[in-house]
């Protein structure tokens, strides 16, 4: 067995949990990218094609009871490098987590609009935030939930007098919950009194993000390890992480407070390329699949055994110059230049045919604040090569591009991105290497800004501007005077910012907005920020992606969604 495999079963955490207060499920067989759709590149991390047991027939059972199994097979382009939603910013951790935790706040199943999720009734009047929340709700591990679970996962996210304060904390521990919550206290087992540091118009949505959801107190602080175990309120509970493999296996749970699940096991598995996870859908190995590009969606339409489901999507893609590590990026018309150079409208239309539009600021137009005066940079190598020249650098300079391997909603063909940039720049002297890397190897890597430059991509946590604009391009630190860049090593640094920008005067817009509770006044706000990252160009704007989805004509009540999810607890399959 290879040496990272996690053999970690619901049967063994039961037993060091004391789990025969558990309802015991019916147990039997059931991601903030790749090679694109080159089907003759070698890809890493495509673990589970060897089959163990994915092509496993329904009438599988399970625990010798000769009960018929119902199994939903979810492929995907790459695996999750944590089962904890506290230590990612990863969407491929997110599909997962999202099966097993509840969050206080959740989102209608292909809709931006909130509805109840452990609360039922809630009320925000400026600092101000209080919450009713759901009684008789059963954690996996046969614990209560109450008030006080909520309040050890805020303090485990964010707070570092916390006896069991998580160190390795991503990033949302801040901008999701630590930036604006002064304090929390429980009036009484099922009420929380929140007293914000401002008054932060996303508040709310920011308690539907997947990682905001509410973590058993009693696994906080005891001896769970949560990056290998979940312990949530979810429609579903592990029951294997096989990492060897590139596997994760889910049962329902039965003491769910909602409706559902309508499926007995969820089985996610990794196809790393396009094609390949197309193919597995069409030959009914697969049920239901994503990060699909237009040759992958052509196998899938060219069949009679399934078929694609696209939704507006709430996402971008871009490439980020690292202004902290490489000079030539602090200077706007560097930057502008890139922006001229690359042809992104080639990429959308070549690449993301049919998938995707081009991009001209951080807002997608999906949602209020997005500028529609401003349009995408043409395609000008002269206009680059001049702005190059101006700046100092009209014989070139070289840098590398780190990219990702596996495929993403917002750019389902990496390499082929990084191959056309390349060719785009190298006509204007500027010498580009690609750096591809495994999804979640390619995460830690430009957490710690080792980037050059990135493609990069995010998925809308909370169906908000400042999901985007303060998420993505504030640096959330003091800024030194007469520089629009802060050091990536910056103490409290926002390593989501991958461009190390930090324009004051951006900054200033977007704090505004957020204390701004009208939404034309904040949509105002952010139309002024996005023309601000337009002109000062710390990304090259790639593209906003539809979601795509490739489904079994076996599977019903499946909704692709933009934001939360993805919704499997409602899913049939026949």
């Amino acid at each position: 067995m290879a040496s990272n495999t996690k053999g970690s079963s619901r049967r063994d955490f039961l037993k060091r949990a004391g789990g025969a207060t558990v309802a015991t499920a019916s147990i039997t067989t059931l991601a903030g990218c790749g090679g694109g759709n080159d089907d003759t590149e070698t890809e890493t991390d495509a673990g589970g094609d060897t089959g163990d047991g994915d092509t496993e027939t329904e009438g599988d059972t399970g625990d010798g009871e000769g009960e018929e199994t119902t199994r939903l097979r979810y492929g995907r382009g790459a695996h999750s490098s944590t089962l904890d939603p506290q230590n990612t910013t990863s969407g491929e951790v997110a599909k997962v987590t999202n099966q097993a935790y509840d969050g206080l706040i959740s989102f209608q199943a292909g809709e931006a609009s909130l509805t109840e999720g452990l609360a039922t009734d809630w009320s925000m009047d400026g600092e101000s935030v209080t919450l009713t929340l759901r009684e008789g709700v059963t954690f996996h591990d046969g614990s209560d939930f109450t008030a006080d679970d909520f309040i050890a996962t805020y303090r485990r996210f964010v707070d570092e007098d916390y006896e069991y304060y998580f160190e390795d904390a991503s990033v949302y521990g801040p901008f999701t919950l630590g930036n604006w919550i002064e304090s929390v206290e429980a009036a009484g087992d099922y009420e929380l009194s929140i007293t914000l540091t401002q008054t932060y118009a996303p508040f709310l949505r920011n308690l539907a993000m997947f990682a905001a959801v509410v973590i058993s107190q009693e696994a906080i602080e005891g001896d769970t390890n949560l990056g290998e175990e979940m312990v949530g309120t979810g429609p579903f509970q592990l029951e294997t992480l096989d990492d060897a493999n590139n596997r994760i296996r889910l049962t329902a749970f039965d003491d769910y407070w909602g409706d559902g699940p309508n499926v007995d096991e969820v089985l996610f598995l990794t196809r790393g390329q396009n094609s390949t996870r197309a193919q597995a859908l069409v030959e009914q190995e697969l049920d239901i699949i994503d990060g699909l590009d237009p040759d992958s969606m052509q196998i899938v339409e060219g069949s009679d055994t399934a078929e694609n489901r696209t939704a507006t999507g709430i996402n971008i893609g871009y490439m980020a110059f690292n202004l902290s590590r490489v000079e030539a990026f602090r200077d706007r018309r560097v930057r502008r230049a890139i922006s001229y150079a690359i042809d992104t409208q080639a990429i959308v239309e070549n690449i993301y045919s049919g998938i995707a539009t081009q991009a001209d600021q951080p807002i997608p137009p999906a949602l209020f604040g997005h500028n529609d005066d401003i349009s995408p940079y043409e395609h000008d190598p002269e206009q680059a090569q001049s702005l190059l020249d101006e700046a100092g650098y009209g014989d070139g300079f070289s840098f590398t591009l780190t990219t990702f391997q596996n495929p993403r909603g917002y750019n389902p063909a990496p390499l082929p991105t990084a191959q056309t940039i390349r060719t785009n720049l190298a006509e204007i002297g500027i010498e580009m290497s690609i750096d591809d890397r495994q999804f979640s190897d390619y995460l830690t890597y430009t957490s710690q800004g080792r980037h050059d430059a990135t493609l990069a991509g995010w998925y809308t946590d909370n169906a908000d501007p400042d999901n985007f604009c303060y998420v993505l391009l504030h640096p959330q630190v003091e800024v030194p005077d007469g520089q629009d860049w802060v050091s990536w090593d910056t103490e409290g640094y926002n390593t989501s910012n991958n461009a190390a920008w930090a324009n004051t005067e951006y900054m200033d817009l977007v704090e505004q907005a957020q204390r701004t509770t009208n939404q034309d006044e904040r949509a105002q706000l952010y139309r002024e920020a996005a023309q601000l990252a337009h002109d000062e160009a710390p990304w090259v704007f790639i593209d906003y992606a539809d979601e795509v989805r490739g489904v079994a004509n076996t599977v019903s009540n499946y909704t692709v969604a933009a934001i939360g999810g993805p919704f499997l607890e409602v899913v049939e399959v026949e």
